[in-house]
Protein backbone atom coordinates (compact mmCIF):
# COMPACT_ATOMS: atom_id res chain seq x y z
CA UNK A 1 0.00 0.00 0.00
CA UNK A 2 1.57 3.05 -1.07
CA UNK A 3 -0.31 6.54 -0.76
CA UNK A 4 0.60 8.82 -3.55
CA UNK A 5 -1.12 12.30 -2.32
CA UNK A 6 -2.86 13.16 1.01
CA UNK A 7 -5.53 11.60 -0.06
CA UNK A 8 -5.24 8.81 -2.58
CA UNK A 9 -3.45 5.53 -1.74
CA UNK A 10 -2.40 2.89 -4.13
CA UNK A 11 -2.99 -0.90 -3.20
CA UNK A 12 -2.35 -4.24 -5.39
CA UNK A 13 -5.31 -6.55 -5.43
CA UNK A 14 -2.94 -9.27 -3.67
CA UNK A 15 -3.08 -6.80 -0.75
CA UNK A 16 -6.48 -6.75 -0.27
CA UNK A 17 -6.37 -10.31 1.79
CA UNK A 18 -3.86 -9.15 3.70
CA UNK A 19 -4.22 -5.77 4.81
CA UNK A 20 -8.60 -5.07 4.05
CA UNK A 21 -8.68 -3.48 7.64
CA UNK A 22 -5.95 -1.16 6.66
CA UNK A 23 -7.47 -0.29 3.33
CA UNK A 24 -10.91 0.68 4.38
CA UNK A 25 -9.52 2.92 6.84
CA UNK A 26 -7.20 4.60 4.17
CA UNK A 27 -11.19 4.90 1.78
CA UNK A 28 -12.39 6.69 5.11
CA UNK A 29 -10.42 9.52 4.21
CA UNK A 30 -9.23 9.18 0.81
CA UNK A 31 -9.57 7.38 -2.07
CA UNK A 32 -7.90 3.61 -2.52
CA UNK A 33 -6.94 2.86 -6.77
CA UNK A 34 -6.44 -0.73 -6.68
CA UNK A 35 -4.16 -1.77 -9.12
CA UNK A 36 -4.06 -5.24 -10.99
CA UNK A 37 -1.11 -6.15 -13.21
CA UNK A 38 0.13 -2.44 -12.08
CA UNK A 39 -2.82 -0.91 -14.24
CA UNK A 40 -5.30 0.68 -12.13
CA UNK A 41 -8.27 -1.68 -12.05
CA UNK A 42 -11.06 0.19 -9.10
CA UNK A 43 -11.72 2.93 -7.13
CA UNK A 44 -12.37 2.64 -3.44
CA UNK A 45 -14.41 5.55 -1.67
CA UNK A 46 -16.00 5.98 1.68
CA UNK A 47 -20.04 4.88 1.52
CA UNK A 48 -20.63 8.43 2.25
CA UNK A 49 -18.53 10.39 -0.18
CA UNK A 50 -19.71 8.23 -3.05
CA UNK A 51 -23.84 8.78 -1.78
CA UNK A 52 -22.76 12.55 -2.06
CA UNK A 53 -21.13 12.32 -5.36
CA UNK A 54 -24.22 10.48 -6.42
CA UNK A 55 -26.45 13.26 -5.13
CA UNK A 56 -24.13 15.83 -7.02
CA UNK A 57 -24.10 13.72 -10.23
CA UNK A 58 -28.03 13.96 -10.10
CA UNK A 59 -28.50 17.48 -9.44
CA UNK A 60 -25.94 17.98 -12.28
CA UNK A 61 -28.13 15.67 -14.73
CA UNK A 62 -31.30 17.82 -13.38
CA UNK A 63 -29.61 21.27 -14.50
CA UNK A 64 -28.42 19.73 -17.83
CA UNK A 65 -32.04 18.62 -18.66
CA UNK A 66 -33.46 21.45 -17.25
CA UNK A 67 -31.68 23.22 -19.89
CA UNK A 68 -31.95 21.11 -22.80
CA UNK A 69 -35.76 21.63 -21.73
CA UNK A 70 -35.70 25.12 -22.24
CA UNK A 71 -33.49 25.52 -25.24
CA UNK A 72 -36.41 22.70 -26.49
CA UNK A 73 -38.96 25.19 -25.75
CA UNK A 74 -38.01 28.65 -27.61
CA UNK A 75 -38.06 26.88 -30.46
CA UNK A 76 -41.11 25.35 -30.12
CA UNK A 77 -44.38 25.79 -31.66
CA UNK A 78 -48.01 25.04 -30.41
CA UNK A 79 -48.62 22.54 -32.36
CA UNK A 80 -45.38 20.59 -31.45
CA UNK A 81 -47.43 19.80 -28.25
CA UNK A 82 -50.25 16.97 -27.31
CA UNK A 83 -51.99 16.97 -24.32
CA UNK A 84 -51.84 14.61 -21.89
CA UNK A 85 -54.73 12.05 -22.81
CA UNK A 86 -53.26 11.61 -26.52
CA UNK A 87 -49.59 10.70 -24.43
CA UNK A 88 -51.82 8.77 -22.06
CA UNK A 89 -53.65 6.53 -24.71
CA UNK A 90 -50.13 6.40 -26.38
CA UNK A 91 -48.49 4.71 -23.44
CA UNK A 92 -51.69 2.51 -23.07
CA UNK A 93 -51.52 0.69 -26.46
CA UNK A 94 -47.84 -0.33 -25.86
Amino acid sequence: MITVKENTTLVGVSEMRTRMDAILAASRTGKVIIEKRHKPYAVLIDAGRFARMEERLDVLEDLALARLARERERGAKPSDYIDIETALQGLAKK
